[in-house]
């Protein structure tokens, strides 16, 4: 384990914002966005509208902001500033409806952005699998009326905003729809914080203790399937090595042999998404398995980007996503299903080039994924191609 010259912090959400301030944010410039989602959160929200919103900042002639479904009750005041309305992750409601139906009248232009498979019916048993989830009657009205409420506020729209061209496809065939890819990336503040976490392991030259960590961070107990990939992985891998160690952060259940080594699994609870980039640094290997399905294809690689920001090497099963992002021996480590265990003996063997290996990691995170990289495809995904840069876009305004 690394040891940090890095202290926790105090944490406050960044979504407290009265609606006073955002409508004022809206109407600045002269190309207006309005992103809608739910309720705010730590998870897609940061990614797909706080952080886009931070992208599109760095224009001065853009004005954006975002609205939750408590807000739609203003949804004319809204729509009467906002050029682009961005549904993010939201399903069909009254509300959602009458505020595109009024919104393509006005010519304004109406995208949905979308992370995960949850659109399409066909799909539903797919995720039910994944998630080991019940299949009752009462589980499966939900889960089909949930998806069917995606799919048709989805269809609704002009456009999709996606996480990666998989999940692009899988819109383009449900809905017939263009579908912009822009992928998830880090905020400046979950920059500074990675680059001060990493600039403290330099100053070290990446000195450990005699330990070594396989971090497991979750988030929510929808991973237990991909938890149990690496179970058996982890117990032989635990009873070859005493230097090995296992931290947990959010829900996982440890359970089956590994629970012999329960002296030598630490847990944390759900972290703030600043304070989790300090738990990422101090361990040697971020360990990212996935089960191999249409649903996870879906997902951004966004676990190996965080823990390459702090310098922190991934080991990642080789969906979609991961595929694209890892360079395997040279970034990171991809493990299929059936190779977890010789894939986690390959890394933990690297150990001894371990900063040439975190250093090229953290080299493709810190270039490829800040708000900057990216704020050029938001605005073309967002007013197509005619954005001038300082100015309105022709195709729009």
């Amino acid at each position: 384990m690394f040891v940090l010259n890095v202290p926790a912090v105090r944490y406050r959400p960044p979504w407290p914002v009265p609606l006073s301030r955002r409508l004022r944010e809206l109407s600045r410039g002269h190309a207006h966005v309005a992103y809608v989602y739910p309720k705010p959160n730590h998870g897609t929200f940061r990614y797909r509208v706080l952080n886009m919103l931070e992208a599109l900042a760095l224009e001065p002639a853009l004005g954006g902001s975002w609205f939750s479904a408590a807000d739609l009750w203003c949804r004319e005041e809204i729509l009467a500033c906002a050029d682009v309305i961005v549904l993010c992750h939201c399903r069909y409601t009254p509300e959602l409806a009458d505020l595109v139906v009024r919104a393509r009248a006005a010519g304004r232009r109406v995208l949905f952005d979308i992370d995960d498979l949850v659109f399409d019916t066909r799909y539903v048993p797919t995720v039910l699998h994944y998630l080991d989830h019940p299949t009752g009657e009462a589980a499966l009205d939900h889960w089909f009326s949930d998806f069917s409420r995606y799919g048709q506020l989805l269809r609704l729209c002009d456009a999709a905003i996606v996480t990666n061209d998989y999940l692009a496809a899988r819109v383009r065939d449900f809905a017939d729809l263009p579908a912009a890819v822009v992928p998830n990336f880090m905020n400046h503040r979950q920059l500074r914080i990675s680059e001060q976490i990493l600039a403290s392991k330099r100053r070290a030259g990446y000195r450990r203790d005699g330990k070594i960590h396989l971090g497991y961070f979750s988030g929510s107990k929808t991973h237990h399937r991909d938890f149990a990939l690496i179970v058996d992985a982890l117990t032989q891998s635990f009873a070859a090595d005493s230097r090995l160690v296992l931290r947990l952060v959010g829900n996982v259940d440890v359970t089956g042999p590994l629970r012999h080594y329960a002296h030598r699994i630490e847990v944390f609870p759900l972290q703030d998404p600043i304070n989790l980039q300090r738990l990422i640094g101090e361990v040697e290997i971020n360990l990212a398995p996935l089960q191999d399905n249409p649903f996870t294809n879906c997902k951004s690689e966004l676990k190996f980007f965080e823990a390459a920001a702090v310098g922190t090497l991934t080991v990642a099963s080789p969906v979609f996503a991961f595929r694209e992002s890892v360079l395997h021996g040279e970034t990171g480590f991809l493990a299929p299903a059936h190779r977890w265990l010789s894939v986690l003996s390959e890394a933990v063997q690297k150990l001894s080039d371990f900063e040439g290996i975190a250093e090229a990691a953290a080299a493709v995170a810190h270039a490829g994924y800040r708000p900057e990289v990216h704020a050029a495809a938001i605005r073309a995904a967002l007013f197509g191609d005619g954005w001038q840069p300082g100015g309105a876009s022709a195709g729009v305004l």
